[in-house]
């Protein structure tokens, strides 16, 4: 069946053009271009993100003529003592993990370090300090850093890429991604925003073999040039238990793939954004954008509240001719912060994007109904003594395109089968308690995690059925704005969420201020929207998720090539 009466032009790689700019391709262009900037005397400084194959980038080393090597591998700490320091940390738990606030530094042996550093100093001939970190021995004279996405270190994992400097290549993926999200990639991050300023060259290095150079100037003059314009993040897709068909229709995926649950878009944390210059195609880490430029992109005061994190997130559940999601709960901000070191919480909402007509969300309570009873309930269809009756103790609503239901954390919920989702959420998206899982086993065959023990001590039992009807169902009015005519509505989010949510219906040309926010939109309904202001104008398809940095102080958005568009927008509350 089509879900679409339009062919779907949907942009699953979209790019920014810099002009004036190069990129050097592959290990030969990069040999030849830091050749040149080296002689007898040379500190060059190779700095990886970790999960960069490091086999690889050796084989470019080796072309150049050192007469002193140093690895990082011999600075840091043995892989049995970084996970001993990490423990506390890593947890027992195959998802959750606690946050590390420390530095990459603390992983190294000092007095290896210091030693590295003397040697550097007393070399007379050329040097090469290469690995993870190695910008903590020396900046050099050349320096290079090689960088990688998240998402793409994911998929390494499950081709059996060990964590750094561990030798878990069998292990749990989920315990693999643990260590990353809440040790590496914040260390990670850390060390490279200090380095910024100091590099020379950054190498995207995604794809294996195909590495893209670009100089200093270059990733300034990038990253520059997108926080001032209307951008979209690379999305990625992957199928789970519960995925349905949607996306392969409205996001051009590969039809023969079984389903598709998830599309990360609009997750600069996870996602990449492309830059063209000249014909290459250079992918980064969105995170650079928000490390590098946090108060052009998120405005002095989300910046001010968040520091340097993009707290919105936008991304696709897609349950048509699928399943039911897990049933979950998120926890409430005291008790992600106290177990888990986060300083705000997963709250969130479901707008639906397209439905059937059996479509249905479950949410909150139902009225009357004994939470020990419950609870028990759930733990005695975890053991396989009993199949769990969530509609017993679970609210279900009807489901339709363009409704807007609201999930301050705390509340029970997960959208049923024949749905599709725009989830709205704050960032930290990977605390989800989930409940119950409907007797499934996960894509890997096993088990998926279930957390009985975290969601009774989050779960907000006064959320029952006249006090979720009245707040978090289409809780939905029509709001004015100063210059502006087009229909516009107040969709949410809860006043315990700090999100807002605004629907735009446009038939000709409405006019948007930021006031110094940064706003994320989603094309919910029509073909395409023109987006016009001081910048380049940026057409956006149906489905796509797109940024208005706060330094953008205005613009516009008009239907493009049809009569009439809806657009979502989600903007932290002052």
């Amino acid at each position: 069946m089509s879900y679409l009466n339009f062919k779907s032009e949907y942009d699953r790689f979209p790019k920014t053009t810099i002009k004036n700019h190069k990129a050097f391709r592959g290990y030969d262009e990069i040999y030849c271009e830091l050749n040149k900037k080296i002689d007898d005397s040379s500190v060059v400084v190779f700095d990886y993100y970790p999960g960069v194959d490091e086999k690889e980038v050796y084989e470019l080393i080796k072309r150049f003529n050192f007469s002193l090597e140093i690895n990082m591998h011999d600075i840091f700490k043995d892989g049995k003592t970084m996970t001993e320091q990490m423990k506390y940390n890593l947890t027992d738990d195959r998802v959750f993990g606690k946050m590390y606030y420390g530095n990459l530094v603390d992983f190294i042996d000092e007095e290896k370090l210091e030693e590295a550093k003397n040697k550097v100093k007393e070399h007379n001939g050329t040097t090469i300090i290469y690995g993870v970190g190695a910008g903590l021995v020396s900046h050099g004279d050349v320096y290079v850093y090689f960088d990688m996405a998240r998402w793409q270190i994911q998929l390494r994992y499950r081709k059996s890429m060990p964590n750094y400097n561990c030798d878990n290549y069998d292990e749990d993926i989920l315990k693999k991604y643990k260590r990353g999200y809440f040790i590496e990639w914040r260390i990670a991050d850390k060390h490279k925003e200090k380095c910024f300023e100091c590099f020379d060259y950054v190498v995207d290095t995604n794809a294996a073999n195909d590495p893209k150079m670009i100089s200093r100037d270059t990733f300034k003059i990038s990253l520059h040039q997108l926080s001032k314009q209307p951008f979209r993040t690379v999305p990625y897709f992957d199928p789970g238990v519960w995925g349905g068909q949607w996306m392969k229709e409205v996001c051009n995926l590969d039809v023969n793939q079984p389903n598709y649950a998830w599309s990360f878009d609009g997750v600069p944390e996870e996602n990449s954004i492309l830059f063209d210059y000249d014909g290459v195609t250079v992918e980064l880490p969105a995170m650079d954008l928000v490390l590098y430029q946090p108060k052009e992109l998120l405005g002095e005061q989300v910046y001010s509240r968040f520091g340097a994190e993009f707290p919105i997130r936008f991304d696709f559940l897609d349950t048509m001719e699928g399943q039911n999601l897990s049933l979950q709960v998120h926890p409430l901000t005291e008790y992600i912060k106290k177990n888990f070191g986060m300083c705000y919480t997963q709250d969130e909402s479901y707008y639906i994007l397209d439905a059937k007509e059996d479509a249905v969300v479950y949410l909150g309570l139902k009225e009357g109904i004994q939470p020990t009873e419950m609870i028990s309930d759930l733990e005695s269809a975890q053991k396989g003594e009993i199949v769990f009756d969530a509609d017993k103790y679970i609210n279900k609503f009807p489901a339709k395109k363009h409704d807007h239901f609201l999930i301050p954390a705390g509340t029970c919920h997960c959208s049923g089968k024949n749905a599709m989702v725009l989830e709205i959420s704050a960032t930290p998206y990977i605390f989800t308690f989930k409940l119950w899982d409907w007797q499934r086993l996960g894509l890997d065959g096993l088990p998926r995690p279930i957390h009985i023990e975290h969601g009774k001590q989050v779960i907000q039992w006064d959320r029952t059925t006249e006090w979720v009807k009245e707040n978090l169902v289409n809780a939905t009015y029509e709001v004015k704005e100063e210059g502006n005519d087009c229909k516009i509505e107040h969709t949410g989010l809860h006043e315990l969420e700090f999100i807002e949510t605004r629907r735009y219906t446009i038939k000709e040309n409405s006019s948007h201020k930021t006031h110094g926010t940064v706003n994320m939109l989603n094309l919910v309904d029509g073909k395409s929207a023109l987006i016009e202001g001081d910048f380049e104008p940026f057409i956006v398809h149906y489905a796509e998720t797109f940024i208005i940095p706060a330094s953008i102080k205005e613009y516009t958005i008009k239907p493009y090539g049809c009569d009439e568009v809806k657009v979502l927008k989600a903007y932290v509350r002052s």
